[in-house]
């Protein structure tokens, strides 16, 4: 007997329809970009995420951008934002959890000299949101300037400690800025008193739709001696307290200022808990670590398994201080 065709359902000929769009936008904005940019502008197609996570796992990025200055910058936004392509900003990818399909659209990394400056005129510090922080903390050490010794021990760029506010051993970025610069999403120049710029836990607002250019920071004019006796203190701290395999640093949200993420997850038995081979850190509980070969999937499955376990038990709603991007 002759067998029929079967045919695709219609919902999977149409998601096909929207891969071969997509594909054919990416490629048209690669030759745009290819065009327009500078040729000091780094492009590059397919580029692996998971070489550029502090957890070491995703998926590619459609388009890897590396602008050579601002007005490139500029460009890059316009050309994304004619062609209908998402883009996000990457930095030394700590805090960042991309799935394992990788992320549809351009990823824009600050890693220019452009970017990268660093300039000191007193107490006060020009930084470009490329600085890493280790390098701000270390040179505002040498300068004399206490203040920002917190800052040594987080594996990112300042572009993203403003972003997130990010903090450790009871300080916050925003503790240290005294002036904000950073772009809308239209290739506009904001240069902002940070009187004027919204802060919260763990985040900037401005810059969940704008992008961190860089900032004016202050600092406290100490001995050298002095501040570097602070910081040794802190990476003593952190390395007694932390896991030294890849995370992407706290997973969750403190939940209570009186109730610790860690602790609660302590507390609920969940310390090496695994799936696959990301695991809970049995030094620190809110640290998810790739034990090595961990796949995005792995890890988000684990926080599934700890927001129900929190949820269950003390009727806890966790929430992700680790941002997620891309798609499975």
């Amino acid at each position: 007997m002759k067998q029929s065709l079967q045919l695709a359902p219609e919902p999977l000929a149409e998601e096909v329809c929207r891969a071969v769009d997509h594909a054919e936008v990416i490629t048209n904005l690669f030759r745009d970009f290819s065009v327009a940019l500078p040729r000091d502008t780094v492009v590059r197609r397919d580029e692996p995420l998971s070489n550029r996570t502090t957890l070491r796992v995703g998926g590619p990025a459609d388009l890897w951008v590396e602008p050579s200055s601002e007005n490139a910058l500029s460009s890059i936004l316009e050309l994304c934002a004619l062609r209908r392509v998402p883009w996000m900003v990457l930095g030394r990818g700590s805090n960042l959890l991309v799935r394992d399909g990788g992320f549809r659209g351009a990823v824009i990394s600050l890693t220019s000299p452009q970017f990268s400056r660093l300039e000191f005129t007193g107490d006060r510090i020009e930084a470009g949101a490329g600085v890493r922080l280790k390098h701000l903390a270390v040179e505002s050490r040498r300068q004399g300037l206490s203040g920002l010794e917190f800052l040594e021990g987080i594996p990112g760029s300042l572009g993203g400690a403003l972003r997130m506010n990010a903090g450790a051993m009871g300080s916050w970025t925003f503790d240290v800025v005294e002036r904000l610069r950073c772009m809308s999403p239209m290739g506009d120049i904001l240069d902002l008193p940070v009187s004027e710029v919204e802060v919260v836990y763990r985040s900037c607002p401005i810059l969940q739709t704008h992008l961190a250019l860089g900032a004016t920071l202050r600092g406290t004019v100490c001995t050298a001696e002095e501040v570097r006796e602070k910081m040794d203190g802190f990476s003593r701290k952190r390395w007694d307290s932390q896991p030294n395999q890849p995370s992407a640093g706290c997973t969750f949200k403190n939940p209570s200022a009186s109730l610790p993420a860690g602790r609660l997850i302590d507390e609920l038995g969940l310390k090496g808990a695994r799936v696959g081979a990301a695991m809970v850190s049995d030094i620190h509980a809110n640290f998810f670590v790739n034990l090595g070969g961990a796949t995005a999937r792995d890890v988000l499955t684990l926080i599934d398994l700890v927001r129900t376990r929190a949820r269950e038990a003390r009727g806890l709603e966790l929430e992700t201080e680790v941002e997620i991007v891309g798609e499975d």
